[in-house]
């Protein structure tokens, strides 16, 4: 259960620190005296979302630590293990949020997601709010709450898992489909240009080359005249090579009587002949590789042409003309091996649709068993809340195959019918506010049995009920309590004089002028304070010996 929580600099609430008991613990207090706040808080704490608005003016930080002692077989335990988080004592979720609106979640000390942080707090509590009732409203809400109770949650899941496999083995069954038919529209088309690129066998960086050897060629007179003079200048008088030996030779005569001052020039000497020789050879390569051949020019420039006008008729690059022609031939490929191809996709798509159908069939059945139960569920519970001339069913609809859906093949809706002989009917047409509450107060009453969460929430569940009725809530959430630990906000005398545990939430303000500061307190109520707020809550501003004598009749169970 919740046994305790410690709120700081949280809109209005500065400090607090709540010991929360076992059975059915109260909140009570003026209208806006920051009872949402509270719970809002506790909401943080469990992973729900988080704004800057929640930090109180003034303060750089709001944070909010929820601590519960648990069971060992409680799931919020496996997962911690799950996720290598120590499980020792008291299990602490812990929440902080900065003016800037970012937020940090702990749990046990330990830095954690706010996703793991909601999925344990999803374990632990369940929050009902006001106008949560409106739910009830919403199939989905009813199909949600019908799984919850057959424990049918996991398997509807896997059913989501395999709707999207469905539709994905659907919809590349369908691509392909419009491939094949796109392809064979433009065969003839790809035929004739799949085999025009095939003779004109384009490869990749081609028109780069053949632009160079383009513009060598259209030079080639004067490239050869140049290559022709530089050849006569290194062959006059000897040649180069020729004299730069006999210098050499002229220097290594004297070079032993020079004492290594001709050491340099003998090494300068010894590589201008290398690289005298390397030069010749240059020269004399160049010279073989000019292809001079006056058709060379004609077959290059023919060449790039024909590469370009391809590349401008199917308005790619030329460097593109290889991978076009790849691709006409892997779109032939398909018509030609179409029908393999698509007997695959369509043999996939059937596998998936059937595996949707079979899972979908399992869990419509398996929650028309469950509905019968909970409306068994809900009709016990009904009778205590002053609802027993009411009746409740879960109407399952089979859909139409097109409006199969991930959460199934059928529809849930839940109806009732509040007094005796009448059709029933959609909640919102049938039931009063009052009655919307309790029926919700009856499906999660019934639901409680099923759910893992230790700790109830119920934010005025008795909104719009009074009298008789609002003893009956009153009576319905204590026997509750006995199995779980319930808290309730309440502005009914009779549901607050059942808890086990009273708080009363105030509103105060402190100081004055511009230091004046708003903030709400948690007060835990003894015995005699406990029927001054019940009397308080009966008799309004003015509180009566009659009202505190009805406030003790209440909190004794005669009320």
């Amino acid at each position: 259960m919740l046994t305790g929580l410690a709120i700081r600099d949280i809109v209005l609430i500065d400090r607090l620190d709540l010991a929360l008991a076992p059975g059915l613990n109260v909140l009570t207090g003026e209208t806006g005296a920051g009872k949402s706040i509270l719970l809002d808080a506790l909401g943080l704490a469990l992973g729900r979302r988080a704004d800057s608005g929640v930090v109180r003016h003034g303060a750089v930080q709001a944070s909010v630590a929820a601590t519960f002692d648990l069971a060992a077989s409680h799931p919020a335990l496996a997962l911690l293990a799950d996720n290598g988080i120590a499980a020792e004592g008291d299990l602490i979720l812990r929440r902080t949020v900065g003016t800037d609106g970012r937020s940090r979640a702990f749990v046990n000390d330990q830095p954690v997601g706010v996703a793991l942080l909601r999925r344990i707090g999803d374990t632990l509590v369940e929050i009902h709010g006001q106008n949560d009732e409106q739910g009830l409203l919403d199939p989905q809400v009813h199909r949600t709450m019908l799984d919850a109770f057959g424990g049918l949650t996991a398997d509807a899941a896997a059913l989501r898992g395999l709707y999207a496999a469905m539709r994905e083995a659907a919809a590349k069954l369908a691509a392909a489909r419009e491939d094949v038919r796109r392809a064979r529209s433009d065969e003839d088309f790809l035929r004739h240009a799949a085999t025009e690129l095939r003779t004109l066998d384009p490869r990749p960086g081609e028109e780069t080359a053949l632009a160079e050897q383009r513009g060598v060629l259209q030079h080639g007179e004067k490239i050869a005249e140049a290559l022709r003079d530089a050849e006569g200048v290194m062959a006059e008088r000897g040649g180069i090579e020729s004299r730069l030996r006999v210098a050499v030779r002229t220097l290594e005569r004297v070079a032993p009587k020079a004492g290594g001052k001709l050491d340099a020039a003998l090494a300068a000497l010894d590589r201008a002949l290398t690289e005298a020789g390397e030069a010749n050879a240059a020269l004399d390569a160049a010279t073989q590789s000019l292809d001079m051949e006056p058709a060379a020019l004609e077959r290059a420039e023919e060449r790039l042409f024909a590469l370009r006008a391809a590349a401008r008729k199917h308005n790619v690059p030329v460097d593109d003309l290889a991978r076009l022609r790849a691709d006409f031939e892997a779109r032939l490929g398909a018509i030609e091996d179409g029908g393999a191809a698509l007997a695959k996709l369509e043999k996939a798509a059937v596998a998936a649709e059937a595996d949707y159908v079979a899972g979908a069939e399992a869990l419509s059945k398996a929650r028309a068993k469950t509905a019968a139960k909970l409306d068994k569920a809900v009709a016990r519970e009904l009778e205590p809340l002053r609802l027993g001339a009411a009746k409740f069913w879960t109407e399952l609809t089979r859909l139409d195959h097109g409006d199969w859906s991930a959460e199934g093949i059928d529809r849930v809706r839940f109806l009732a019918a509040t007094n005796p002989g009448t059709l029933p009917g959609q909640l919102s047409k049938i039931a009063s506010g009052g009655e919307l509450s309790r029926f919700m107060l009856a499906l999660k009453a019934a639901l409680a049995a099923k759910g893992d969460a230790v700790t109830l929430v119920f934010d005025e569940v008795d909104r719009g009920v009074g009298g008789a009725t609002a003893h009956a809530v009153g009576e319905r959430l204590a026997a509750l309590a006995d199995g779980v630990q319930v808290l309730v906000v309440t502005h009914s005398p009779q549901v607050a004089a059942r808890g086990a545990a009273h708080w009363r939430i105030a509103k105060e303000s402190r100081g004055k002028g511009a230091t004046a500061t708003t903030v709400t307190s948690v007060i835990g109520l003894a015995p005699d304070e406990r029927r001054e707020e019940i009397a308080r809550m009966l008799a309004g501003a003015s509180v009566t010996d009659a009202a505190r004598a009805a406030a003790a009749s209440l909190m004794e169970g005669r009320g």
